[in-house]
């Protein structure tokens, strides 16, 4: 994504309030379309030579940019051709201004999937963000044509047909599924919105440029959106000094099943490199000789009875939790979880220990909401949807079960989201597909788990976590097994460090 400054991320509500309010401060909206215009074909030109190009424009301020775009490309020689789904008399305010502007130097040619033949690149000014329907006629005939025909398109806003605040492709008025242009590239304005950050949009949007278009940054402070971009500057890492000591840099548990020993002994790992002063594995005795085998740096505890699980509770120092990791689906899982929460540590809810309150969710939320240290739950889709019934973006679905749990969710995934029950919520945008790997979101617990331990909030824990995995993935990269995420963390560290990310 170019403007890698830009961190917040705008709903389509909060970006018709920026345009109003950047309107009201003086910028006139005509300049506005005209800067977005404008940025459209300057990222064209710098990305293609001249070629034959058909810009596509719809009914609304989304066509009245398209006009722009062709008339700029045409002031600097390209072959422009340009389409409308609706006529020319169809327009109002700054696009009819444009309509008109580009009526002076060309025709305007009634949509048609014929317009497509001979076109090498596409411009898709048919409807921006705020499209609350799918592609219905022609529209939907010329976007499958596009993809179909792999013409090269640059969707102005989004690719038409994608809901700007769910990222998703909606389905026709008839119900059947919807259809979007597959975009090379896409130039939004100001800043990103909800569909550029969450699949399938972002994988349709293609490359991302966020343009300046003369929007002043003061209208964010009048915003104040709750969503921002996942990446460093939004969490600070806990760096050792001089005064450090294992002690201070605090004591995870990470408590192991029988059946999948290899999950606890990932998450366990994953914590030393991330920092955990001390780490304890807590596991049934008759796997002593597994465990300790394979992290000699870990201290074992025997949890052969409630005694033993009490007892490795029961000690203060031991300030952060990871239950979860092959841990086993079940009632006694649920009753250990349940004492977990019932104590002051900060707790890592990941894997088996959600799935096994699927059937009684409640049961796990009323424990949760009763805490006032930090909770943090790592589902991926399939357990969120084994506990949760809500229904909107990823956003608002990590929001609606935050505030239902008063815990930290991370909702995992391409475009994994934390959410904080008061509303914040952190996209991860940089996402390495080489995680997609058995154990990987047990790394990812580990490291949550350290983080909250050395003292970040659950939120901040999170957030890092979730960066500093997907970092992993991708210095890791092609071959790439769960084993490697921790080993390749202190590289990841120290490339922060010498880009001043860290002290």
């Amino acid at each position: 994504m170019r403007d890698a400054h830009f961190s917040e991320i705008l709903t389509v509500k909060e970006m018709y309030a920026a345009d109003r309010a950047a309107v009201a401060l003086g910028v006139p909206s005509l300049s506005l379309m005209e800067a977005a215009g404008a940025s459209v074909a300057g990222a064209v030109i710098e990305t293609w030579s001249p070629r034959p190009t058909l810009v596509l424009c719809g009914p609304g301020n989304n066509g009245g940019d398209g006009f722009v775009v062709a008339r700029h490309l045409f002031e600097r020689g390209w072959p422009v051709k340009v389409t409308s789904l609706v006529p020319e008399s169809s327009f109002a305010g700054d696009a009819a201004i444009n309509a008109a502007r580009w009526a002076a130097i060309g025709a305007i040619a009634p949509a048609a999937v014929d317009n497509l033949d001979g076109a090498e690149l596409v411009i898709d000014a048919m409807f921006g963000a705020g499209l609350s329907r799918g592609l219905d006629d022609v529209a939907r005939d010329i976007a499958d044509l596009i993809n179909r025909r792999q013409i090269a398109c640059v969707a102005v806003d989004v690719p038409s047909g994608i809901h700007g605040d769910l990222g998703s492709v909606m389905p026709t008025s008839d119900g059947h599924a919807g259809i979007a242009p597959r975009a090379t590239l896409t130039v939004t304005f100001f800043r990103p919105k909800p569909a550029h950050v969450l699949f399938p949009g972002r994988d349709l949007c293609g490359r991302l440029i966020v343009a300046d278009i003369g929007i002043p940054d003061q209208i964010l402070d009048t915003l104040a959106p709750r969503q921002v971009i996942n990446r460093p500057g939004l969490w600070h890492l806990p760096v050792p000094s001089w005064r450090s000591h294992k002690y201070a840099r605090g004591h995870t548990i990470v408590f192991g099943g029988a059946a999948e020993s290899g999950a606890a002994r990932l998450a366990a790992r994953a914590a030393r490199r991330a920092g955990t002063g001390l780490l304890s594995l807590a596991v049934p005795s008759a796997l002593f000789p597994i465990y300790a085998a394979d992290a000699p740096g870990a201290m074992l505890r025997a949890i052969d009875s409630s005694d033993d699980f009490d007892s490795v509770l029961k000690d203060s120092r031991r300030n952060a939790v990871v239950i979860g990791p092959g841990f086993g689906v079940g009632p006694l899982t649920v009753e250990r979880v349940l004492r977990v929460l019932d104590t002051d540590k900060a707790v890592v809810v990941d894997a088996d220990a959600l799935t096994s309150f699927a059937s009684e969710p409640n049961v796990l939320f009323d424990a949760c909401r009763a805490r006032k240290a930090a909770t943090i739950f790592t589902p991926h889709d399939g357990e969120f949807a084994r506990l949760f019934e809500h229904e909107g973006s990823k956003i608002d679905r990590a929001r609606a079960a935050a505030a239902d749990t008063a815990a930290i969710i991370v909702l995992k995934g391409p475009d994994t989201v934390v959410a904080e029950p008061h509303g914040r919520a952190a996209v991860l945008c940089s996402t390495s597909h080489w995680l997609s790997t058995g154990g990987s979101g047990d790394v990812l617990a580990g490291f949550v788990a350290a983080l909250v331990a050395q003292g970040l909030s659950g939120y901040e824990a999170a957030a890092a976590a979730v960066w500093l995995h997907d970092a992993c993935g991708r210095l890791a990269g092609a071959g790439a097994i769960a084993e490697d995420l921790p080993d390749v963390l202190p590289t990841v560290l120290k490339s922060l460090i010498v880009n001043k990310k860290l002290p």
